[in-house]
């Protein structure tokens, strides 16, 4: 072995200290390898909303169901089914939007009658008349062929023929349906104003929401 004195193993020491120093700073700069992360992206894509299904009917030339882009208004549904002449758009919001499973009825203008012209029965049908109001004079009759009065489709002539039922009346009927749309059962008639239960005890009997 060699025989080395203090000073040449401090020498050594030193020169030992500074290889190990070099090489891990070496090591230490080394880059670190990039993983990469296979896997689904932050922001995944949501399905698109389904198309929408609307049952079309009434004043239309090819009534039936109508497959439309969701947002659709009632009037794209309309001009799908095309409009007959007769129909009355008046009574429809056509700015307003379709909802899946949508059944949109298209009334017909109330044809034109002379105040003292009888209105013809058609073989099978009945003729209503409206109950007067005790203590008020008789007014106005309703005679409809079908027997009722459909108030998801009737226009203000039709509306204003039923008993204590005005035009300004007739008009809240058809804001309140464009507002909330069709009615569900007659009752619903009663949360337009002006129409309380004992109003509507007049009208059951002559309405319908079929």
């Amino acid at each position: 072995m060699f025989n080395l004195g203090r000073k040449e193993q401090l020498v050594i020491i030193v020169i030992a200290a500074i290889l190990l120093f070099t090489a891990g700073y070496r090591l230490a700069s080394r880059p670190s390898p990039t993983v990469e992360l296979v896997g689904s992206s932050s922001s995944e894509s949501t399905p698109e909303e389904g198309d929408l299904l609307v049952h079309v009917t009434g004043a239309v030339e090819k009534p039936g169901l109508y497959k439309l882009p969701p947002g659709s208004r009632v009037n794209d549904a309309i001009e799908r089914a095309g409009a007959l002449p007769e129909a009355d758009l008046s009574g429809l919001n056509l700015a307003a939007r379709l909802k899946d499973e949508h059944k949109l009825i298209v009334p017909s203008l109330a044809p034109q009658t002379e105040p003292n012209e009888a209105m013809p029965l058609v073989a099978g049908s009945v003729a209503v008349t409206a109950p007067v109001p005790a203590g008020k004079p008789s007014q106005k009759t309703v005679a409809n062929t079908t027997g009722k009065v459909n108030i998801n489709t009737a226009g203000i002539s039709e509306l204003d023929s039923l008993p204590g039922i005005g035009p300004a009346l007739a008009e809240r009927i058809i804001q309140y349906r464009q507002a909330n749309g069709l009615f569900q059962s007659p009752q619903d008639l009663m949360n337009v104003s002006g129409i309380g239960e004992k109003k509507f005890a007049d009208l059951e009997q002559l309405i319908t929401v079929q």
